[in-house]
């Protein structure tokens, strides 16, 4: 047992923690909503829960003035906008961060339905309307007090200045909306090249540049910034009591409000778990920036009666992500060369734990880029992982430079192979190395390529084996690769044992070159590397020619009229087949049994033909891909966004924008059951089908 002095040391130390780590808290809350955040949203996350984790602890030390208590944060002193109090405070969400704190949550909080919706990381917003017109707009603040944005919110054209009369849901005299700003991800290149144009810093994320839009005072700059809306949440109401979160929504749509495509009423516990993981995959599928899944109790009687803290409703909950955007330090910029010579700079970095998995590379893209963003080997840099592919450094934290830090030059020679390096055509960013035949850098990287899943599948050739493959002087080039034979393996290191032999390895390379020779031509021409040619240009020459042999003698004017082909492409494939090298690829490989032109005896009738078709959400008979080779096949084109030139979009489950799109478009939608029909006979079938496609 601690003695009296022993106890008050004790409780001194922890009070100092306290106030530590509650300071810390207040400040970087007050620079991510008013300022410029130091940290990133994980690292306040942290710093967060260990002030919640103490006060757990220690409950004398949770007091109502802790930032654990508190909503958002105080207007800044000298804003330039008036403070306005919110008819009704303005709460915030507490976060659970991993499914075991999701499931205590949901059996703490049972509900016959959760609605479950993205949680948009955008800025919020409180609308304010009496008998249905717009009377102010305001940030959120500190949740009873926020800064006064009316006339900005009436630049934004997703925001109603009077909401639309409907038949059986009459407009309250009284409405109060919660919604979220943001910029859409489409859009946010196009804001920050404007921004960068007319000499201003680059945003760092489209959060920061919806902020620092919707707190300037020239409305004309804030309707340039393609600032968007989306409803997420009821305040004060007079008039208006719907039964259920999800009526709310509904209400708000009719009354001309933005709600979200992406939200989803759901059962069950089992249900809401489901959520989380579908947009955990495909997080990057909606048209804003989302760091999580909001969960809430559906029943508005459920949720009175559950309540909520000061700071946040009981009967709702933010499930967050992973962060994709971190801090850590770089140590060194070098350079990798693809396989077209390319020549990239990466980061490497002190290891870094970013959605869910531990990087140490980031990309750089190129020399240029490097300038750009400012970068020095040695600072503390701002990462950020999109999707499954590489990182990318984001930029410098430039208040945490000490002095030591050095520029990067770019190499003059490639680094594989000696040769100097040189942009290809004057005018390009990226550097090439123009050893393009011998590189062992590029050669190796062709041999993955054209190994990987969407060309040859040779499961047996990686990395390593590329690499050995090279070195070992078994292959000096791809010409050789379809003729290689067990025999030849025996000098390996990666496909043979400790005793010399062929290992399992090598056997199935073999099997898997043999197999890989009776693929479809439009796979062929990928695998050849031809600089622009992607898997749409290759379908599209392979297609119109059904050779090689065909596409070789083809004229660069008939190649680019080619829909999905084009001038530059057709240059880029006559050019490659005048260089010599080149071509004894295609005639090894004909050698060799490999698949030189398309058998069309079994092609599917062309009634797809000069129609444009979008597939969204998902389809219980189809992948994404089979679904695109299905149309490809029928001679239609599979467009990955909506515009005015689609014909069609198909919708599956959990579609999003590209459905509103098509809408707003008026679109003719379909359903699977429909795509089946078109896909077996073309629009014409749709005419005699029991279900004509819905209009958009």
């Amino acid at each position: 047992m601690n003695s009296p002095h022993e106890q008050q040391s004790t409780d001194t130390d922890l009070r100092r923690r306290w106030n530590e780590l509650a300071s810390e808290v207040r400040h970087h809350r007050d620079l991510y909503y008013n300022q410029q955040p130091e940290i990133t949203d994980a690292e306040f996350d942290e710093l967060f829960r260990a002030l919640q984790r103490l006060e757990e602890e220690h409950p004398e030390l949770d007091v109502p003035e802790s930032p654990t208590a508190e909503v958002g944060a105080p207007v800044p002193e000298g804003s330039t906008f008036d403070n306005v109090e919110h008819p009704s405070a303005m709460l915030s969400l507490d976060n659970v961060f991993d499914e075991s704190e999701l499931r205590d949550w949901l059996a703490k909080v049972p509900g016959e339905r959760y609605v479950t919706e993205l949680k948009i990381d955008g800025l919020s917003i409180n609308l304010t309307y009496r008998d249905g017109v717009l009377v102010q707009a305001a940030t959120r603040g500190d949740g009873r007090v926020g800064e006064d944005i009316t006339a900005n919110a009436k630049v934004i054209e997703d925001i109603p200045h009077e909401l639309r009369d409907v038949e059986g849901i009459p407009v309250p005299s009284l409405l109060e909306v919660r919604g979220e700003v943001f910029i859409a991800v489409e859009d946010f290149a196009e804001v920050n090249d404007a921004r960068q144009r007319s000499g201003g810093k680059p945003f760092a994320n489209p959060r920061n540049a919806a902020a620092g839009s919707l707190r300037q005072k020239d409305t004309a700059a804030v309707k340039e910034r393609r600032l968007r809306m989306i409803c997420h949440g009821l305040g004060a109401s007079e008039g208006f009591s719907p039964e259920l979160q999800e009526d709310v929504y509904q209400a708000l749509e009719a009354w001309g409000l933005p709600v979200s495509p992406y939200t989803q009423v759901v059962d069950s516990a089992d249900d809401v778990i489901e959520r989380v993981r579908y947009w955990a995959d495909h997080r990057h599928d909606a048209l804003h920036e989302m760091d999580g899944l909001v969960i809430k109790v559906d029943s508005r009687a459920s949720q009175r009666r559950l309540g909520h803290t000061s700071r946040a409703p009981r009967w709702a909950i933010a499930y967050k992500y992973p962060p994709e955007e971190v801090r850590t330090r770089l140590l060194d910029i070098q350079v990798g060369v693809g396989r077209t010579g390319r020549v990239t700079p990466f980061a490497i970095m002190a290891p870094v734990r970013v959605a869910g998995s531990e990087v140490e590379r980031a990309t750089l893209h190129n020399q240029t880029e490097v300038k750009r963003k400012g970068v020095l080997i040695g600072d503390e840099v701002v990462i950020r992982k999109a999707g499954e592919v590489i990182p990318e450094v984001l930029g410098p934290v430039v208040e945490k430079r000490t002095g030591e830090e050095r520029p990067f030059i770019f190499p003059t020679l490639c680094p594989a192979c000696g040769t100097r390096l040189a942009p290809q055509k004057e005018g390009d960013a990226d550097w090439r190395c123009p050893n393009t035949r011998s590189c062992p850098a590029q050669l190796s990287s062709r041999l993955e390529s054209l190994a990987s899943r969407a060309v040859f599948d040779i499961e047996a050739l990686g990395e390593k084996g590329a690499l050995d493959l090279i070195r070992r002087g078994i292959l000096s080039g791809e010409s050789e690769l379809f003729s290689l034979q067990l025999e030849d393996l025996e000098t390996s290191a990666v496909y043979t044992t400790a005793k010399g032999a062929v290992n399992a390895a090598g056997k199935k390379l073999i099997e898997h070159l043999e197999q890989a020779k009776h693929t479809d031509l439009w796979r062929v021409i990928v695998a050849l590397s031809i600089r622009h040619v992607g898997p749409t240009a290759a379908r599209a020459l392979a297609q119109r020619y059904g050779s090689l042999p065909a596409i070789r003698e083809a004229s660069v004017e008939e190649m680019a009229t080619i829909d999905g082909v084009g001038s530059v492409i057709a240059e880029s494939v006559a050019e490659w087949f005048t260089v010599e090298w080149h071509r004894d690829i295609v005639d090894a490989w004909a050698a060799a049994g490999v698949t030189m032109e398309e058998d069309r005896s079994d092609a599917p009738e062309q009634v797809l033909e000069g129609l444009t078709v979008v597939v969204t959400g998902s389809l219980e008979d189809f992948s994404r891909e089979s679904a695109k080779e299905a149309i490809i096949a029928r001679g239609g084109k599979a467009a990955g966004s909506v515009s005015k030139k689609t014909d069609f979009v198909v919708v599956g489950a959990n579609a999003g924008s590209k459905e509103t799109k098509a809408r707003d478009l008026g679109i003719p939608i379909l359903s699977e059951a429909q795509f089946h029909v078109l896909l077996a006979s073309g629009a014409e079938g749709l005419e005699g089908s029991e279900e004509s496609p819905e209009e958009g």
